[in-house]
């Protein structure tokens, strides 16, 4: 299934997507959940009766008047209240990539176990204008991923059992402040302010059966589900970056295993997989000025349109614009 949160009627609403259609759950059937994050709590009592209900739209056993045009909706993020937001380290092309970048050598705790950081849940954005301060455009950048939410409770889950726990899979682009990000983990703690106002996902979170005719094994050595999807990013309309969810090294099983040891998952829970290899400015530019010195340098700018794709789960769009306001904590440092 495609699910989508969109505004209607003035209230956050969960709506299946078929065929360009936005059909509201909860109209079609009163004692479906009627958001994502009721449907993500109750999820094992639900999720048999949505693909019943998909099954009957497709059928066309609902009136025509339950329906609202995907691109005449007001899109959100899939998951717009997350109850956290981890983001991983999954790809080893881009974690190499960085290190060779700044001439340093690949750090072999890569390989050892997956990391994740936390990000600030409640700067969640679907499609749309991404609002930044002057202090976010030194050196802003998008970072193209791929994310997971969890739909079930769990705690001390093995890999061999945590694909059971995925709910759906979504794009993600983790914004990013580079400047902002590189002044604060000089003191060893981060990412903070460089990465806190701004994590787009969206535009639908896709059930993993809709993905089976994707999935690939993963590396070698390494546990869960694994699928071939093409990733790719363009600003302005140019291509600058390509790779596929297939190149993960952690799968997001291993990476659920780490995130539960001691602690609760929780449904709602979303968790990005990192940046896939090429998949942001801070690399692109690090190995366009290792070849050549000369490398003209790109950074998004007010009025950029940041477009991202990924096999089986859409096209995520978004514009750059800026806060009217000069206040920069940049500004502020201590002599």
């Amino acid at each position: 299934m495609k699910l989508v949160t969109h505004l209607h009627n003035g209230n956050e609403n969960l709506a299946l997507l078929i065929n360009n259609k936005l059909y509201n759950v909860s109209d079609a059937d009163v004692l479906l959940p009627a958001t994502m994050q009721a449907l993500l709590e109750h999820w094992e009592e639900n999720i048999e009766k949505l693909q019943t209900l998909e099954k009957k739209i497709i059928k066309g056993q609902l009136l025509e008047h339950h329906f609202t045009y995907f691109q005449e909706a007001s899109i959100m993020a899939p998951v717009p209240k997350p109850t956290s937001c981890r983001d991983g380290y999954a790809f080893r092309q881009h974690v190499a990539s960085a290190r060779r970048n700044r001439k340093v050598d690949m750090i072999a705790e890569f390989d050892q176990y997956p990391i994740f950081y936390f990000t600030n849940h409640n700067a969640i954005q679907g499609p749309g204008n991404i609002v930044c301060m002057p202090d976010h455009f030194q050196k802003l950048d998008f970072e193209l991923e791929v994310a997971i939410v969890v739909c079930k409770k769990g705690r001390n889950i093995k890999a061999a059992e945590a694909d059971s726990y995925i709910g759906g899979y979504m794009i993600m682009n983790d914004m990013s402040a580079r400047t902002l990000q590189m002044e604060e983990m000089l003191l060893n703690l981060g990412p903070a302010k460089g990465k806190d106002f701004s994590t787009v996902i969206g535009p639908m979170l896709v059930t993993p059966d809709e993905l089976e005719p994707y999935k690939i094994p993963c590396k070698e050595n390494h546990t869960g589900n694994n699928y071939n999807l093409k990733m790719t990013c363009k600003v302005n309309g140019v291509q600058v970056s390509e790779g596929s969810v297939g190149d993960m090294d952690w799968t997001f099983a291993e990476i659920l295993e780490r995130c539960a040891y001691g602690v609760d998952i929780l449904p709602g829970d979303v968790i990005g997989s990192g940046t896939v290899g090429t998949g942001c400015f801070l690399e692109l530019n690090g190995t366009g000025l290792l070849n050549d010195p000369q490398y003209k340098v790109q950074w998004l700018q007010e009025g950029d349109e940041v477009e991202m794709a990924i096999d089986g789960l859409g096209i995520l769009k978004n514009k750059i614009v800026k806060e009217e306001s000069e206040f920069s904590i940049l500004a502020l440092k201590k002599k």
